[in-house]
């Protein structure tokens, strides 16, 4: 939180809320590299820190790859900013650098008292250690075709790889990432069932936020929204 205070107060330095985007993905190794250090690190330890290691880099890169300078700012933020008016400083601390805070470290937290506890693997744990690079894997896949598609733009929205079977293949791999690492941690620790809280918000925030929102503004700005939205499915790439 305090960490996040200070990123706050540059992005009023520089008015501009997109200096917080890099800091939430950062931020897990960090935490788990102390957890690491003053508990010891188990095999299984080091591996789960290898999995949020690269789900980070892979989501830093992503950003880097799309920030062009101080002067860009995440549409989501410009769009808060304009409907909260004065109210703007309160909104942008408290649901754009503390709210995520919030969420990633609960989601982080599952692996914390996997350290804590000194968790030895169960053959469950594995099958969920394998889910979890497999969804850092799709996301690291999604975000590249998307990249492609915005360089080509030949289709008014986006229908190859992943995202021919889902509009949103990054947040399913977001959303599979964090309940396998705390169902990971829980087929051992089944008396912490508070450990997959991180993993539920997380969840219901991209299905009520931040999807709506991102549907919405394609709505409002693409023809032919309804049509393509019927024709492909939210975020699992399965038949009704």
């Amino acid at each position: 939180i305090a960490a996040t205070v200070v990123t706050f107060v540059f992005s009023l330095i520089f008015n501009n809320a997109s200096v917080y985007d890099p800091y939430w993905s950062v931020q897990p190794p960090f935490i788990l590299a102390a957890f690491a250090f003053d508990k010891g690190v188990t095999v299984f330890g080091a591996l789960l820190i290898f999995v949020v290691s690269f789900w980070a880099i892979r989501l830093t890169a992503n950003w880097a790859y799309t920030f062009k300078n101080l002067n860009h700012q995440d549409w989501r933020y410009t769009m808060l900013k304009e409907k909260t008016g004065v109210f703007y400083p309160i909104v942008n601390f408290l649901g754009i650098h503390l709210f995520p805070t919030l969420v990633v470290y609960l989601c982080v937290l599952p692996v914390a008292y996997l350290f804590k506890y000194n968790v030895v693997n169960e053959y469950f744990s594995i099958i969920f250690f394998i889910t979890s690079v497999f969804a850092w894997v799709m996301q690291g896949i999604a975000d590249i075709q998307m990249q492609k598609y915005r360089n080509e733009r030949l289709t008014a929205f986006i229908r190859i790889g992943l995202w021919k079977y889902s509009r949103h293949p990054n947040y399913l791999g977001e959303i599979l990432m964090w309940w396998s690492v705390s169902l990971l941690v829980l087929v051992t620790l089944q008396n912490h069932w508070f450990l997959f809280i991180g993993a539920l918000v997380n969840n219901l925030m991209f299905m009520f936020v931040s999807i709506p929102m991102a549907e919405k503004r394609q709505m409002k700005l693409k023809e032919g929204f309804l049509e393509y939205k019927k024709e492909t499915r939210m975020l699992l790439p399965i038949k009704k």
